[in-house]
C-alpha cells in the first residue's frame, strides 16, 4: 500500500518494490504543482495557510515596523550602509562551542549517496559531483548521466521524478523535543535546520511555493514550527538554513559538474530570484524569529544592494528584529558576522582571525545516506577529538544529523551525540570562554602512546586562570607544554585517571576502565593546571 500518515517509507519495504511505491504515491497525490488532499489545509483569500493549520511558532508581520528608517537610509550612501551591518559577536554566539545542524528532505526518502571521502579531499570536482559523497544533492547526482545515483534511481524507482519523493515523505515518528533533549545533552547551544534546500522544497508553506512545500504535501506539517518551539523549549538558540545561492525547482539548470557550475554557471543570478530569496527569509523571520540565519552557495547578484528587495535591506530588517542575530559569510563576500569551512574544504576561514564555525556530518553525508555505517560516522570520542580540536583553535562546531524520512535519528549518528553528551557531562564547562593558545605553543606539544607511538591526539584549552590538556586514553606522555602553568599543582578531571610531572612532562595514565562511548572507544581525558 502508499505510504500514508502512520506508515513509514523505507525503499524495498513494500512487496511491489520501491517504483510502484513511489508511482502510487505520486499519482494518488497529485502531480509536482498540486492536485490531490489540498482541502486538508484550507487556504485563506491569499493563498496562504492560516497560522492555526500550520503549526504554533508563527509570528506573520510582527517585526514589519522595526526596519531602519527611511529618512535614515537616505543620509548613507550604500557603501556607508554595508559598513554599518558590522558589529561585534554577540556574547551567546561566542560562548557557544557547539551547535547541531540537521538536514531533511525529501531527499531523505532515497537516502543515497556513495562514499567518495570527505568534501575538500577529491582535487577533481567533475569527479566529486559525479561521485557525490552528500545524499542532499541527490536531485542533482540522479541527473547526471551515468552516474551510479542515476544508475540506481532507474533500477529502483523507474521514472520516478524527485518530486514523488517529497509525496512519499511521512515523518510518522518525528518527536521534536526528543530531538532537542538528545542536542542539549550532547552540549549544543543551537540548532540549525534546513528550511530550503538546493531542491527548493520548503519545510514551511513559504510565499509563492504553492503546494510544494511540507505543510501542502508530504509530511503535512510546518517543519520549521515544530523545530524552533522544541528547541526554544530546551533553551537552544535557533537556526535556520536557506539555499540562497540554488533552487533547482525556481531556477532549473543542467547538472553541476564543476565547481564553476557551482559558483558561477548554474547559479541564478537575476533579480526576481533575488527577490524570491528576499521573501522567503523575511518571511522565516517574521515567523520563526531565527538567533541564526544560515545562507548557503551564494546570493543572486542582482539582489546584493540596498534595494527593496535588498541583501543589504534584509540583513538591516534582520538586525533589527533580532539584535543578537547572526549570519554567516555565504553571500559572495559582501558581508558576515562569522566564517564557515566545511569537511576539510575553505580552511582558510578557520586562520582568518574572524569568528568562525567549522561545518561537518556525523558521516560523509549531511542528508541521511542509507549506504553509511561505522566506517564512515564519527564515534562518540571521534566526534569529542574533532569537536575540542576546533574550540582549541578558536572555532564552534555545527554537527550535523541526517534524520530518517520518518523523523528518526539514526542509531549511529544517536550514539555519536550520546558520546558527546557523556564527555559534555565531565568536562563541558572546559569548552566555555577558551583562549587559544598560539599556533605555535600548539605545535610544539608532543604526546607519546602506550605503544611508543609519538602521533598521539592532544589538544589544549586554554583558559583566564588554567589551561586544559586533553589527551587520548592512550597518551602516556605530554611534553613540550607550554610555560606559564603550574603542572605540578596539575588536577585531573577523568574518573579513575592519574598524572604527574617531572619538571618536564606529564605522565598519564588513563585507568582500568576510563569513559566510553557506545563502541567502547574510551573518551579523550582531561588534566587541568592553574596559570601561576
Amino acid at each position: 500500500m502508499a505510504p500514508h500518515r502512520g506508515q513509514r517509507f523505507d525503499a524495498g519495504d513494500d512487496p511491489a518494490g520501491p517504483a510502484d511505491v513511489l508511482g502510487r504515491a505520486w499519482h494518488r497525490l497529485g502531480s509536482a504543482h498540486g492536485g490531490g488532499h489540498d482541502d486538508d489545509h484550507p487556504v485563506n483569500s491569499a493563498g496562504r495557510v492560516p497560522a492555526k493549520a500550520a503549526g504554533k511558532g508563527r509570528h506573520p508581520g510582527r517585526l514589519r515596523g522595526t526596519v531602519m528608517s527611511v529618512e535614515h537610509r537616505e543620509t548613507l550612501g550604500e557603501s556607508a550602509r554595508w559598513g554599518a551591518l558590522a558589529r561585534p559577536t554577540p556574547q551567546w554566539f561566542q560562548d557557544a562551542p557547539l551547535g547541531i545542524f540537521v538536514h531533511w528532505g525529501p531527499y531523505s526518502v532515497p537516502a543515497w549517496a556513495e562514499d567518495h571521502g570527505e568534501l575538500g579531499v577529491e582535487d577533481d570536482w567533475e569527479a566529486w559531483f559525479t561521485h557525490n559523497s552528500y545524499a542532499e544533492w541527490y536531485f542533482n547526482t540522479i541527473r547526471i548521466p551515468g552516474s551510479p545515483a542515476a544508475r540506481r534511481h532507474k533500477d529502483l524507482y523507474g521514472a520516478a521524478p524527485y518530486d514523488a519523493f517529497l509525496d512519499a515523505w511521512d515523518p510518522d515518528a518525528w518527536d521534536p523535543s526528543e530531538w532537542m533533549r538528545l542536542f542539549r545533552r550532547a552540549g549544543a547551544c543551537y540548532a540549525v535546520l534546513t528550511t530550503k534546500h538546493h531542491d527548493g522544497v520548503t519545510l514551511w508553506d513559504a510565499p509563492e511555493t504553492g503546494t510544494r512545500n511540507t505543510v501542502r504535501r508530504g509530511p503535512r506539517i510546518d517543519l520549521v514550527a515544530g523545530f524552533a518551539d522544541a528547541a526554544r523549549a530546551q533553551g537552544l538558540r535557533v537556526g535556520l538554513y536557506y539555499s540562497g545561492g540554488l533552487d533547482w525547482h525556481y531556477r532549473p539548470a543542467r547538472p553541476i559538474l564543476s565547481e564553476d557550475d557551482c559558483k558561477d554557471l548554474c547559479r541564478p543570478k537575476d533579480a526576481d530570484y533575488a527577490r524570491y530569496c528576499f521573501v522567503h527569509v523575511r518571511d522565516l523571520i517574521d515567523r520563526y524569529a531565527p538567533d541564526v540565519v544560515w545562507n548557503d552557495i551564494d546570493w543572486p547578484d542582482e539582489g546584493k544592494n540596498f534595494g527593496p528587495y535588498g541583501l543589504g535591506t534584509l540583513f538591516e530588517y534582520f538586525y533589527a528584529a533580532r539584535p543578537e542575530g547572526v549570519t554567516n559569510d555565504r553571500y559572495g563576500g559582501v558581508h558576515a558576522d562569522y566564517l564557515t569551512s566545511e569537511y576539510q574544504h575553505m580552511g582558510d576561514s578557520e586562520t582568518s582571525g574572524k569568528p568562525w564555525e567549522n561545518c561537518r556530518g556525523v558521516g560523509l553525508s549531511f542528508g541521511y545516506n542509507r549506504a553509511e555505517g561505522d566506517h564512515q560516522y564519527l564515534s562518540g570520542a571521534g566526534a569529542v577529538r574533532h569537536l575540542v580540536d576546533v574550540v582549541s583553535r578558536g572555532g564552534r562546531l555545527l554537527l550535523n544529523v541526517g534524520p530518517k524520512a520518518d523523523g528518526t535519528i539514526p542509531r549511529e549518528q544517536r550514539e555519536c551525540l550520546e558520546g558527546l553528551g557523556e564527555w559534555n557531562d565531565l568536562y563541558g564547562p572546559e569548552l566555555l570562554g577558551v583562549r587559544p593558545v598560539s599556533a605555535e605553543s600548539a605545535r610544539a606539544v608532543r604526546a607519546v602512546s602506550a605503544s611508543g607511538s609519538d602521533e598521539a591526539w592532544v589538544r589544549l584549552l586554554g583558559h583566564s586562570d588554567h589551561v586544559a590538556v586533553v589527551a587520548d586514553a592512550s597518551v602516556s606522555q605530554v611534553s613540550g607544554l607550554p610555560s606559564g602553568f603550574a603542572y605540578s599543582r596539575s588536577a585531573v578531571l577523568t574518573p579513575g585517571a592519574a598524572c604527574s610531572w617531572d619538571g618536564q612532562s606529564l605522565t598519564l595514565q588513563a585507568g582500568e576502565q576510563p569513559p566510553s562511548d557506545a563502541r567502547g572507544e574510551a573518551l579523550p581525558l582531561v588534566i587541568t593546571a592553574p596559570r601561576v
